[in-house]
């Protein structure tokens, strides 16, 4: 008897065919990530004195960025045998590009979206740690939509279990492991994930409101609990990935890159309490890029601007 399960979704729902165009369920949730994401962060821009205008001015370079970097990551760290074809195997050199086919790297995101983002804070005169700070839960909103990508592709689930919320793979699908049983089930690690992330949202709004985490820190805490989250996912992941040898444990790549995010995040965040401390200006804006309002400006106003010239309406003098 097979128990209680979630389903995978048809393979025909992973893409939409609109005449010539292909829309792929997978680039729908990333992109329905993106759309949560710069709503609570515009949100939380305008409650700290940016604008509409700031948020797309950083997220214009932080979105492009995210998604080369994410992809890089998957290529470069994740699979780079069956992209560039090391170890003797054929290169995939042409399915590099096509994201669609699922494949980005959260880690890789991060790191360059950060890039792109510092580079969109000069621009607009913001500091990229409040910016960072705003935008901190909106990112994990954005994954926790984002993972479902995987549940669409059949991709990144656990190992086999017999829980009653046990994942179904369609056994003639290319993901499914061989030489098991075509009734096997999965843990469901795209749901466990993206429970996780959301009830992180929830945690990093609420020290936000609390305690009013500046500098840096808040998003020191997002790095944190995503970190703690993804080394207890790969636990249960067996999709391919690098095994690195640790003392006596056998960490997954990912694994190992998280846990040390979660001591750097550390470290950032105790460095970004010692700043907070006594610390009275919350500045938003770079030194010198703070927009002065017209009463500040220092301009003296005279009631002579506002008035018209008596003078104006004399008669024409002749000549």
């Amino acid at each position: 008897m097979i128990p209680a399960a979630i389903p995978s979704p048809p393979t025909e729902w992973s893409q939409i065919s609109l005449g010539p165009l292909t829309i792929h369920a997978y680039a729908l949730c990333i992109l329905a990530g993106i759309v949560l994401a710069l709503w609570l962060t515009g949100r939380r821009l305008r409650a700290r004195g940016g604008t509409a205008d700031t948020l797309w001015d950083i997220t214009i370079w932080a979105i492009p960025f995210g998604i080369i970097g994410g992809r890089l990551y998957h290529v470069l760290i994740t699979d780079p045998k069956y992209y560039l074809g090391l170890g003797g195997g054929s290169a995939h050199l042409a399915e590099i590009p096509q994201l669609w086919l699922g494949g980005l790297g959260i880690m890789g995101a991060i790191s360059f979206g950060a890039l792109g983002a510092w580079i969109g804070c000069r621009r607009a005169g913001v500091r990229l740690s409040a910016f960072a700070d705003a935008a901190a839960p909106g990112i994990l909103l954005a994954q926790a939509a984002g993972r479902w990508g995987n549940w669409f592709n059949q991709e990144l689930f656990g190992s086999p279990t017999t829980l009653p919320w046990g994942l179904r793979i369609d056994p003639d699908h290319y993901n499914f492991p061989p030489g098991l049983p075509a009734e096997t089930l999965f843990h469901p690690t795209f749901l466990y994930e993206s429970l996780w992330n959301v009830a992180g949202v929830v945690l990093l709004l609420a020290l936000d409101k609390r305690y009013r985490l500046r500098r840096g820190a808040l998003f020191a805490c997002y790095v944190i609990w995503y970190g703690i989250g993804r080394t207890i996912m790969e636990v249960f992941r067996i999709d391919a990935a690098e095994v690195i040898r640790v003392g006596p444990l056998d960490l997954r790549i990912h694994q190992l890159l998280a846990i040390l995010l979660v001591i750097g995040a550390l470290i950032g965040l105790a460095y970004s309490l010692g700043r907070l401390r006594g610390e009275q200006a919350d500045d938003f804006h770079l030194p010198g890029r703070s927009p002065v309002p017209a009463a500040d400006s220092g301009v003296e106003q005279t009631e002579s601007t506002d008035q018209a010239d008596p003078t104006e309406n004399d008669p024409p003098t002749r000549s």
